[in-house]
């Protein structure tokens, strides 16, 4: 009896710490809160471009993604080097602090299963193409609000805040014209089409649904 109550005790710990890593990570802040495909998570990076886009946006969240189904698991589909698929505890690992916001769509109707199957066909569109640090509105190069946006425009018929223009951004400051004269020289592209992770959580069609 000794002996099963001995092992019983360094079992436990074991089995505790199992269970524990079961707990999906986006939940952390909401055990409420189950992570769905077709949500959007939002967070801040510690890197100069993030810097110059809280300045332009007014706004904390500078890095988005999309969380769908790939290889019979919910990861983030994200623009950030390559667009590639990563694990949610890795990329909320990343952020600042492990600081996101989880968004669903206020009416879950509007995303149904064809739609969800639409977007992960409509992700080989994507899949490998590299980030667009000069923020053009097209497929060749992609960066991480434009993916979203797209994949939700393009297979629900959904946009998910209007678009606005690079002049319609705070361009006055010196470290928001300082990383914008390095890609583009003199000549800013002003009227060039463009969202922001800020643009999308504003979005009247959006709700949060947890934070940490």
């Amino acid at each position: 009896m000794t002996r099963k109550l001995e092992a019983a005790r360094k079992t436990l710990p074991a089995l505790l710490l199992a269970g524990l890593l079961l707990i999906p990570p986006a939940c952390a802040g909401d055990a409420d809160t189950e992570v769905k495909a077709g949500d959007l998570i939002f967070q801040s990076l510690n890197t100069s471009q993030s810097l110059a886009l809280r300045i332009a946006t007014g706004s904390e969240y500078t890095h988005c993604g999309i969380i769908l189904e790939k290889d019979g698991k919910l990861q983030v589909l994200e623009a950030i080097g390559p667009v590639t698929w990563t694990p949610l505890a890795d990329w909320i690992a990343r952020g600042e602090k492990g600081h996101y916001v989880l968004m669903r769509l206020k009416d879950a109707g509007a995303l149904t299963p064809e739609a969800l199957a639409a977007m992960l066909n409509d992700v080989a569109t994507f899949a490998g193409k590299p980030y667009d640090f000069l923020f053009q509105w097209s497929d060749d190069k992609i960066y991480c609000s434009e993916l979203v946006w797209k994949l939700y425009q393009r297979n629900t018929g959904l946009e998910l805040g209007p678009l606005r223009r690079i002049a319609d951004y705070n361009l006055d400051s010196e470290e928001v014209l300082r990383i914008a004269h390095q890609r583009y020289g003199t000549d800013i592209p002003l009227d060039e089409k463009a969202t922001a992770p800020s643009d999308i959580m504003a979005s009247d069609l959006l709700e949060v649904v947890a934070k940490k």
